[in-house]
C-alpha cells in the first residue's frame, strides 16, 4: 500500500484544501481513507491506486458535507444515564481498549528512534513537515519519507499484515533498522 498511495499524501492534502474542505476535516478525511485501505485484504487489484485514493477521499468530503446539512430531529432522553448509556466503560471495553492501545505502541516501539520522534511529532503532536524538519534539523524530505515509511510500518504490525505483534517487538525493530 505504501508505495501507491503514501506518496500522494501531500498532493491529496492540498487537493482537498483547494475543495474548501475545513483543514480539520482535512485530518479527518486523509486519516479515514488510510483506515479503509488499511482494512482491504489485498490493493493489488487497484489498477490506479493515485485515483482510487483520491476518489475514495473525494466521497468521504462529499458524505461529511452532507451529513454536516442534515439536522437531526432527535428525542430528548429521559435521563442523563439514558443518554450515556452506550458509553459506558464495561470491563469488556476496558480490556480491549488496553489491547488495542498495547498493539499500537508495539507497532511504534519498532520503528526507528528518528522515525518514532517524526510519527509521533506529525501524527500525534499534529505538526507540520516544516516544523518537525526545523526541530530535527533535517530536510522535509526526510520528514517526508520517515513518515510515509513509519506509517506503513505502523500499519503493517497493527493490521497484522507484517506477522504477528505477539512476537516481542525486538524482531521489527531490526527489520526497520536494516532499511
Amino acid at each position: 500500500m505504501g508505495r501507491e498511495i503514501l506518496p500522494h499524501e501531500r498532493e491529496l492534502r492540498g487537493w482537498l484544501q483547494r475543495r474548501l474542505v475545513a483543514p480539520q476535516d482535512v485530518e479527518d478525511i486523509v486519516q479515514e481513507c488510510y483506515c479503509r485501505l488499511a482494512q482491504l485484504s489485498d490493493i493489488s487489484s487497484i489498477a490506479k491506486p493515485r485515483a482510487y485514493l483520491f476518489t475514495m477521499a473525494m466521497h468521504l468530503a462529499q458524505r461529511q458535507r452532507e451529513r454536516a446539512r442534515v439536522v437531526r430531529i432527535e428525542a430528548f432522553p429521559e435521563s442523563l444515564d439514558d443518554a450515556l448509556g452506550s458509553d459506558t466503560l464495561t470491563p469488556e471495553r476496558i480490556a480491549s481498549a488496553r489491547q488495542e492501545l498495547g498493539r499500537v505502541q508495539a507497532a511504534i516501539s519498532a520503528l526507528t528512534d528518528r522515525a518514532r520522534r517524526i510519527f509521533i511529532m506529525r501524527k500525534v503532536e499534529g505538526l507540520s513537515q516544516k516544523e518537525i524538519a526545523r526541530a530535527l534539523n533535517v530536510s522535509e524530505a526526510i520528514v517526508e519519507n520517515e513518515a510515509a515509511r513509519s506509517l506503513r510500518t505502523v500499519i503493517k504490525l497493527i493490521t497484522g499484515q507484517d506477522g504477528d505483534l505477539a512476537e516481542t517487538p525486538e524482531p521489527a525493530r531490526a527489520r526497520a533498522r536494516r532499511r
